[in-house]
């Protein structure tokens, strides 16, 4: 998708574009499909598979960012510290891994495994296994000495029998306009939120929860993604986001919401000019080259795509998930619960 497509997009699902409505009967078609695709898996008539160990989906009903792959990490890491052995598995968007699961490692080509798994293999520690059937990856992590399955963007991938739901929501653009895809940027209707174990908001919602719409009274909780330090592509300095307070900076960013991590920088000190690129879009070096002196920075996601030599001096900023008050706590314990009553006994 180029940026001018990107951009007329973004207008459509999160502006007040009139185009909408061209797109409107393609969404009656895409709610038809998913609607007849979910009756065939009640009636088991399509039937989920489970793979020998605990699962734990993290997903989203919007197309886009929503911190999904950050909050995976940090789970990853939490169930390390708990003494598990998670093994995440992801489709590898637009990588093309061919016919058979790949184990994508922090030198893996983006190309190949997709900018998502580098990332979570770069920083959860546990084997990444990329594959659009998460089944086989899954099998395979399991094979390498997972005894329980992150799902990485699972929350539509039936065929994986799973124990534990977690939808993540972007606080900031919310459900966009409401409308499924293409008129919108629905995968599917908010009620679906009603039957994940929890929702798990990144920045709490500038308006009520009940934006959620579930039927249910369970609360969402809350975290964001907090910058702890610039780290500089060549890996020879480190630096903190205070030292870049006050000075003009070229700004680059693939993901979903281009703008949550401009404003992120402004809020730091920084006086931004955004670059925005479509989501997970291939980076040259001509993305990153100016007619001027200003540092660049971009996100963790788009360096693991700049492997040239001219992408060394830039920087990357390197985040973390902190959750308000104990609600971190809590969602690791419903994981936790949820696991340890599916682990096989020994």
């Amino acid at each position: 998708m180029s940026r001018a497509e990107d951009s007329w997009v973004a207008k459509t699902w999160y502006g007040n574009s009139s185009l909408v409505w061209l797109l409107v009967p393609f969404s009656w078609l895409y709610a038809a499909v998913i609607k007849v695709r979910s009756a065939l898996y009640r009636r088991n008539i399509f039937q989920s598979r489970a793979v020998g160990v605990p699962v734990v989906v993290v997903g989203n009903i919007t197309v886009g960012g929503t911190g999904k792959t950050p909050l995976t990490i940090w789970l990853a890491s939490e169930l390390k510290a708990r003494g598990f052995s998670p093994g995440v598995v992801s489709r590898g968007y637009r990588g093309i891994v061919g016919a058979t699961p790949v184990v994508a490692t922090p030198q893996s080509d983006p190309a190949v495994v997709g900018d998502e798994a580098v990332l979570l293999a770069s920083h959860s520690k546990c084997h990444v296994v990329v594959h659009p059937d998460r089944i086989a990856a899954a099998i395979r992590a399991i094979e390498l000495g997972a005894n329980v399955i992150l799902a990485d963007d699972g929350l539509q991938h039936y065929r994986l029998e799973r124990d534990v739901e977690i939808a993540v929501i972007d606080g900031h653009r919310g459900f966009g306009n409401g409308r499924l895809l293409p008129a919108g940027p629905l995968r599917e209707k908010p009620a679906r939120l009603d039957s994940v174990d929890k929702v798990v908001v990144q920045r709490r919602l500038n308006r009520p929860d009940n934006v959620l719409r579930r039927a249910s009274d369970r609360q969402p909780l809350h975290f964001s993604l907090k910058p702890v330090a610039m780290r500089r592509l060549d890996n020879n300095e480190v630096a903190a986001l205070a030292d870049f307070a006050g000075r003009k900076v070229h700004a680059i960013a693939g993901i979903g919401n281009p703008e949550r991590f401009f404003r992120m920088l402004e809020s730091h000190g920084m006086i931004v000019k955004r670059h925005p690129l479509p989501d997970h879009a291939k980076i040259s070096p001509a993305d990153i080259s100016f007619a001027d002196t200003m540092p660049v920075i971009m996100t963790s996601k788009d360096a693991v795509k700049c492997r040239f030599p001219a992408a060394g001096q830039c920087w990357s900023v390197e985040v973390e998930v902190e959750f308000e008050g104990e609600e971190g706590d809590m969602l690791l314990d419903l994981v936790v619960r949820n696991i340890e009553a599916e682990r096989p006994a020994v």
